[in-house]
């Protein structure tokens, strides 16, 4: 059903000459707010394992991130965040690491690593490295060590439990078909504790000595001159050492019935993470965020707050995990609400609006791809879609993240059989369904369009030749077979294609500093289909309007837009109807 703008809206957009898809912005006075590099900064996520292979070996590598750098400086981007690129035996992708001061072979050498960091820091950009001590693998030689006798040097390094106690109380082992985050180690008759793989044994932070090991080799890279961490998984890192009993009944008390708050809320967590600040962060001009796994609004302020000198940054995954339906691992019911969008996002801008510094994001490599899971991946609304959900991720408050393909639009892969997946989580959570005798062929149903992180680690589309171009030998992972019209190559050519939009609308969020620092404000908040809000900040205002749909829709702001101006558009004109079109998006400055 076509539904017409208001009377307002109408003649804005074709009465007041507001045609102007592609405008000359002047750079604006600067703002009146704390400025720091990291909050005007546009990251960019780089998967190496899927980015460029350069050697023939079907695996991404750091010479193709080098051979691809001008391509990456073209988006407009500031940041370039690289997932784990340490020595590691792969048992998930590399956030397993046994050596975190060499270079994974697959990927090349610590001399094809300082020519990345230099190549990148003549350009203009800075590098942020994966930063993974909740957990090491268990070929480090910590690890290794530990494992030995109960009385190595190494042994407190990590969380051992003796068998003459009995079984440990229960922890979740979240890559393990049977659950458990306990693994028995016959060497020494003890059991070892690991909140994901068995082959990812949880670090002991309550050791000082591990915590020094690990400080000085956070220095170590910063002595080299990367410019920042993204920590994984780091509100899990403190424990209680006792491991108590946890019932059900504990868990919906104290921590809204999530283990994953449980796991975020261990004793002496921010005392480390003020020890790190002091021991390592504060000595350089650096970003830190963290992956927020357990963050709460309640408990942001505790990591991000600068007058708490601990993290800068923390993502969390209330918006990410909208739509996530208890049965079959990150299975996902796709008629989630925009209202309940708009409310999280809401609620998270405003944990920030007086102090502390958010991030906003939509997809990475553990995510299916953006446009599939928030947009339509259907031919016909791909592109348009993309583009509305990039106008959204830059146009909000916050630090956006940005997923590698993602400027291109590539879609989740929605692959066929199990075999197809090399990922240990999707691996695992078949074993589970088949040991409870579920439905198997469901399972694989759900992984088209929910959570199987393989989705969104699909080889980068660069053309349209056999492998997409991204590898000459056969991939580690399959690429999607739309390569063949979904690449970079073709949208190159094409001035109205999802990566010239992601390129203009860069260049826009750089321009305005209030898509930067602006005060955000929701408007229309029970419209089922259109997200409309504004930014403001030293006099200027900026609506924008997203329609989320497949069908026409309205915007009911109450602004009168008669001197409006369009900066943006995702459409390549604008329609001659008074009506958002499907997955169209406005940005608009008032004036």
């Amino acid at each position: 059903m076509k539904v017409a703008l208001s009377k307002g809206m109408a003649i804005a957009l074709f009465c007041f000459g507001l045609a102007s898809t592609n405008p000359t912005v002047a750079q604006e006075k600067k703002p009146t707010v704390d400025r720091k590099w990291w909050k005007e900064a546009v990251v960019y996520q780089i998967y190496p394992r899927s980015f460029k292979d350069t050697d023939g070996d079907g695996v991404g590598d750091l010479k193709g991130i080098i051979q691809k750098l001008d391509y990456i400086k073209s988006l407009g981007i500031d940041v370039v965040w690289l997932n784990p690129i340490y020595g590691s035996p792969n048992a998930d992708n590399g956030y397993d690491i046994s050596d975190y001061q060499s270079i994974m072979k697959e990927f090349g050498t610590m001399e094809d690593f300082d020519a990345l960091l230099k190549g990148m820091h003549e350009r203009g950009l800075k590098l942020v490295m994966d930063l993974v001590v909740n957990h090491s693998s268990d070929e480090h030689k910590w690890f290794q060590e530990s494992r030995k006798s109960r009385d190595n040097p190494y042994r407190d390094y990590y969380h051992w439990w003796p068998a003459e106690k009995g079984k440990p109380a229960f922890r979740p082992g979240a890559f393990e078909a049977d659950g458990s985050g306990w693994r028995y180690d016959k060497q020494t008759d003890s059991y070892y504790l690991h909140y994901f793989s068995y082959k990812q044994p949880d670090l002991n932070w309550e050791n000082p000595k591990l915590r020094q090991e690990i400080y000085s080799m956070m220095n170590w890279w910063f002595q080299k001159g990367i410019d920042g961490f993204r920590m994984d998984v780091i509100p899990f890192i403190a424990k209680d050492t006792t491991f108590p009993v946890i019932t059900q009944a504990d868990l919906d008390k104290n921590y809204q019935g999530r283990w994953d708050i449980f796991m975020a809320s261990g004793p002496h967590l921010h005392d480390y993470l003020k020890e790190m600040n002091k021991e390592v962060l504060s000595k350089y001009d650096v970003m830190a965020l963290a992956e927020g796994a357990g963050m709460t609004l309640k408990s942001a302020h505790d990591f991000v707050d600068a007058d708490r000198k601990e993290l800068d940054m923390g993502y969390h995954f209330e918006g990410t995990n909208l739509g996530y339906i208890p049965g079959y691992f990150k299975k996902m019911n796709p008629n989630w609400s925009l209202i309940d969008f708009k409310k999280i996002y809401s609620d998270w801008d405003a944990v920030y609006d007086q102090k502390g510094w958010g991030t906003i994001y939509l997809g990475n490599h553990d995510q299916p791809r953006m446009t599939s899971r928030w947009g339509n991946d259907a031919p016909e609304f791909r592109a348009v879609s993309s583009k509305m959900l990039t106008t959204f991720l830059l146009s909000m408050k916050g630090t956006p993240y940005y997923y590698n393909g993602d400027e291109i639009g590539m879609v989740n892969a929605k692959f066929n059989k199990i075999e197809d997946y090399r990922d240990i989580e999707t691996i695992a959570e078949y074993e589970k369904v088949k040991i409870a005798g579920g439905d198997l062929k469901q399972f694989i149903e759900d992984q088209k369009t929910g959570g199987a992180r393989d989705n969104g680690r699909t080889p980068f589309q660069w053309d349209s030749s056999k492998n997409g171009g991204f590898s000459t030998a056969e991939p580690w992972l399959k690429v999607n077979d739309n390569h063949t019209v979904l690449n970079a190559a073709a949208q190159e050519k094409d001035p109205n294609s999802v990566l010239n939009y992601f390129r203009r609308m860069t260049k826009l969020r750089k321009s305005k500093p209030v898509l930067v620092y602006g005060k955000y404000t929701l408007l229309d908040k029970n419209n089922p289909n259109v997200y409309a809000y504004t930014r403001e900040l030293d006099g200027k205002k900026v609506l924008v309007l997203l329609n989320f749909s497949a069908k026409n829709a309205i915007a009911n702001t109450g602004i009168n837009l008669k001197n409006a101006k369009i900066l943006i558009d995702n459409y390549a004109t604008l329609s001659k109807k008074a009506t958002l079109r499907p997955y169209e998006a406005l940005v608009l400055e008032l004036k």
